[in-house]
């Protein structure tokens, strides 16, 4: 077994962990250049109708700093990372299924993969450490999985051990773990000095567990591309913190589609942290992550999971490809058997991903449309893009849009659906939400 397999296996073995008191924060040396400001680039500018951008990290143009992503393509607006987590790729059968799925880039992967057919194929890798006969399809590197979870915030020394492998952290305290800054600098020290950038992969321990300061290093010390995992719509042990630490009253209240948007605002409240701000990419299930876990994701539910983490504003988005629990039991979900309901789901918004992505990239128009929905504002070449769905404490039903002044469309487009809603004269349309997980995406056309 690698070291991420057993990492793997060891961080959903640690999910019920408690939360405990850890250290102070501070930023590492040896990063690639400074990260854009918490501003973005530039100070927002105002958007043609009179409205300001929300702050970013660039867009397309933060990967222009880093020579391996900018010459595989990144720096393309047409271009958005869609990856699948710690797969192998041996033949070409493999690729051609993944690239059906809509997937680009692999984050880390066996040992036993073939990585000039991935660069043959002109896909992307993040692996943890050099692969045999890596290249440049090799654009970052990834630190580690979940530290934050299995050892915990703070500068104790490390034994070197994974999860499973026996003491963790110096003192050895297996109900006190405090090393988790001291895995992460160790962990991205043995990786190369080459200039590419690092990523890393955080859990409950930052999402739940850990005030801002405590989490705050965990995002703003190593990486230069950050995401964190919670399957709030399979995790048994998910809704239970969402109960106990969160205050949430119900599963109900657990397994909705919005909930994977808070995963984003919580990266981003604690990226800007430092002033600086790095892109953060959504992680969403598309089986039964763990033994433990009662149920599978649904077809609508990972659409919905995804356009969630878009809409608060991920830039790119993983899918975690592993089912450990159920009667279905995979590494491959979406090349198998197991992955029969949720592939058809993965290809439809991968290609809307795809169709959207120099929308996506480009930075948000700061507009609010009212409680009870989740939406992000968008301007491209001329129209307008609003993609909305029921925000976390929202319900389906009819929602009322009051459009930005100076927009007085007669209609409005919703995309992938073939239909059109007429606009009155206060700049106003209305549409149905049939579930928590629904969303529409708007085509408006200034007139």
């Amino acid at each position: 077994m690698t070291r991420t397999s057993r990492l793997v296996v060891g961080a959903v073995a640690l999910l019920a962990a408690a939360a405990l008191v850890w250290a102070v924060a501070g930023r590492s040396e040896g990063e690639p250049g400074p990260r854009p400001s918490a501003s973005g680039t530039a100070a927002p500018r105002p958007d043609v109708a009179g409205l300001p951008r929300v702050p970013w990290e660039g867009g397309p143009a933060y990967y222009d700093r880093f020579a391996s992503t900018k010459a595989a393509g990144w720096t393309n607006p047409a271009f958005f990372p869609v990856g699948v987590w710690y797969e192998s790729v041996i033949t070409q059968d493999d690729v051609d299924k993944d690239v059906e799925a809509g997937i680009n880039t692999y984050i880390e992967l066996t040992e036993t993969s073939d990585m000039a057919l991935i660069r043959k194929n002109g896909l992307f890798a993040v692996p943890s450490k050099p692969l045999k006969d890596y290249g440049a399809e090799t654009v970052a590197w990834l630190i580690t999985d979940e530290a934050d979870m299995w050892a915990g915030p703070g500068d104790d020394g490390w034994t070197g051990n994974f999860p499973g492998e026996g003491p963790l952290c110096i003192p050895d305290d297996p109900h006190k773990e405090r090393c988790g800054y001291t895995v992460m600098k160790t962990l991205k020290d043995r990786l190369p000095k080459d200039g590419r950038p690092h990523y890393a992969n955080y859990g409950k321990g930052v999402m739940i567990y850990q005030d801002d300061r405590q989490a705050g290093r965990f995002l703003n010390d190593y990486t230069d591309l950050v995401s964190l995992d919670v399957y709030w719509y399979t995790s048994y042990f998910a809704c239970l913190d969402g109960q106990n630490w969160l205050h949430w009253s119900g599963e109900e209240r657990c397994r909705r589609a919005a909930n994977y948007g808070l995963l984003i605002d919580r990266q981003r409240k604690l990226d800007a942290l430092d002033g600086k701000l790095q892109p953060i990419y959504a992680f969403v299930e598309v089986g039964r992550p763990a033994a433990e876990d009662r149920r599978q994701i649904e077809p609508d539910e990972v659409k919905g999971a995804v356009m969630s983490s878009l809409i608060h504003g991920a830039r790119g988005v993983i899918y975690f490809n592993h089912s450990f629990g159920g009667p279905c039991q995979s590494q491959h979900v979406l090349r198998d058997a197991c992955g029969v309901t949720t592939r058809p789901a993965v290809i439809e918004v991968n290609r809307q991903i795809r169709q959207l992505a120099p929308v996506l990239n480009t930075q948000s128009v700061e507009y609010g449309f009212g409680p009870g929905v989740d939406t992000m504002l968008k301007a491209h070449q001329g129209a307008y893009y609003l993609f909305a769905m029921p925000s976390a404490e929202g319900r389906p039903g009819a929602h009322t849009f009051a459009l930005p002044g100076g927009l007085s469309p007669g209609q409005v487009e919703v995309m992938f659906e073939n239909r059109r809603l007429p606009v009155d004269s206060s700049g106003r349309f209305t549409d149905t939400f049939t579930s928590e997980n629904s969303y529409h995406i708007y085509r408006i056309t200034p007139s």
